[in-house]
């Protein structure tokens, strides 16, 4: 079987899991007892650039829903300035109880099925985001997307492309900025 169908398979897999789990959980803010299969993050590592715009793209946006993700772009949003988002225009988060440097992620048991991990292959291309600030943390055999060190999520509230829903959700997630900084509501 071709490696980057392994993959998908995996990260499908993953993702399915997250969202039928999110099914039982109440806010997902804690972390519960449970331990990840990756216990002690990595950590994070430059994200390596694309070889060519179709490859990048193609990366992940089968028919899986598009859950790896191959884009950030920076994005102007009322009241929060510039903030980054995924391939899809979903907005991206970082997590107070992360570590910066070096990367470290806290997220994990039912706090992932809210707030479910931003992962990566090899490549992802870049808009109004300084590449350089990109790297990845491993996360249970996968790479989780990391900015100026923070690692990046998706927050199950946000249904649609430009939604800040999570924006200092229990005063510890904020959308993200392109320099890596939590984005504050500026108006």
């Amino acid at each position: 079987m071709n490696p980057r169908r392994i993959v998908l398979s995996l990260v499908a897999g993953l993702a399915s899991t997250l969202l039928l789990g999110a099914c039982g959980s109440s806010n997902g803010t804690g972390t519960d007892n449970a331990a990840p299969a990756a216990s002690d993050p990595a950590i994070s590592t430059p994200v390596a650039s694309p070889p060519s715009t179709s490859a990048s793209a193609a990366a992940g946006t089968g028919s899986d829903g598009g859950t790896t993700t191959t884009a950030v772009t920076a994005k102007a949003m009322n009241g929060l300035g510039n903030v980054v988002t995924d391939n899809n225009g979903m907005t991206l988060y970082r997590f107070d109880k992360d570590e910066p440097s070096p990367s470290k992620w806290t997220c994990k048991g039912a706090c992932t099925m809210t707030w479910i991990p931003v992962i990566v292959q090899d490549s992802v291309q870049t808009s109004g985001v300084e590449k350089s600030l990109l790297g990845t943390v491993h996360r249970s055999g996968l790479k989780q997307l990391t900015l100026a060190g923070w690692p990046l999520y998706r927050y199950i509230g946000d249904t649609a492309a430009g939604q800040v829903n999570g924006q200092g959700k229990d005063g510890e997630w904020y959308a993200v900025a392109p320099s890596g900084q939590k984005s504050a509501t500026t108006g």
